[in-house]
């Protein structure tokens, strides 16, 4: 399948929604000292394609169950999940009181204090475990058509939990379920490869019982595709292995695990921001 109804300039509004949420999470993380600003600028794209194209959210049904829903599997990436919600227009709370004493808006996403936040999240390995959850529920119980989303991390495959929910997914076919794995192959130690591998992933979700599809998670054209696919495969969930790059838009942040938890200083958050200052 290949989408060829996406013009430039849905492409240049797309950028231009996933720029905006690069800058929410460096001013998130730079307010507070503290976050997780390498995966989360990598997931900046996936999140932007699948609040803005994807998911049926909005600020009328924002606290219905009645819609889509999606699962930070990856709970430290919070500043993604908060700065695509208030880009959308989901979210009233100012971002510069993240991880603030009595702030809504904390390290890891809490789903009764934040309207938009589908499910509570940290521990990694339960994201995906709850996703398959409401995925049951809905195809199974409710049986209605709505669509579970979830993000991954890389290094968050090294839990054992995953692929016990993997294999629930399978088992119940979960075509209403579509993962992506957020796969920048780096963690807060390391490259993954050097840490503990958890490769192959491909031939490891098929084997789980899976449709697999492989993207570059920068690129909007591949990201549409894989979501519109997904939505035709009967019977098996579906794992988006998004290549990603750690820190993407921050020179210096790129490719570098040390910022996986690290907060800029003010002389390297206004370098950040003047970099994201605008469209290629």
């Amino acid at each position: 399948m290949n989408i060829k109804w996406r013009n430039k300039m849905e492409i240049k509004e797309l950028k231009l929604h996933a720029n905006n949420i690069r800058k929410n999470i460096l001013t998130e993380v730079y307010s507070a000292n503290s976050g997780h600003p390498g995966g989360s600028l990598s997931g900046a794209d996936i999140l932007t394609e699948i609040y803005f194209e994807q998911m049926d959210i909005n600020k009328e049904n924002i606290d219905s169950i009645d819609r889509d829903r999606f699962v930070l599997s990856k709970g430290h990436a919070s500043p993604l999940l908060y700065g695509t919600l208030k880009e959308k227009g989901l979210l009233d709370d100012d971002l510069t009181t993240f991880r603030k004493i009595n702030s809504n808006l904390q390290g890891h996403p809490n789903m009764n204090e934040v309207a938009g936040v589908d499910m509570s999240t940290g521990s990694l390995g339960q994201g995906i475990s709850c996703a398959v959850g409401m995925a049951i529920v809905n195809k199974h119980i409710d049986k209605n058509t709505h669509r579970i989303y979830c993000l991954l991390g890389d290094g968050e495959c090294e839990e054992g939990q995953v692929w016990e929910a993997c294999m629930a997914a399978a088992h119940y076919k979960l075509d209403n379920l579509c993962a992506v794995l957020d796969y920048n192959h780096l963690q807060i130690d390391g490259n993954i490869d050097d840490v503990i591998s958890p490769e192959p992933f491909a031939s490891k979700f098929e084997s789980f019982g899976w449709n697999v599809l492989d993207v570059n998670g920068h690129d909007f054209y591949e990201l549409r595709n894989a979501f519109e696919q997904a939505k035709q495969v009967k019977d098996k969930p579906t794992m988006i292995i998004a290549h990603t790059i750690k820190g993407k838009g921050v020179s210096y942040m790129e490719n570098n695990y040390a910022w996986h938890g690290a907060a800029p200083n003010q002389e390297q958050y206004e370098q950040a921001m003047k970099e994201l200052g605008g469209l290629e």
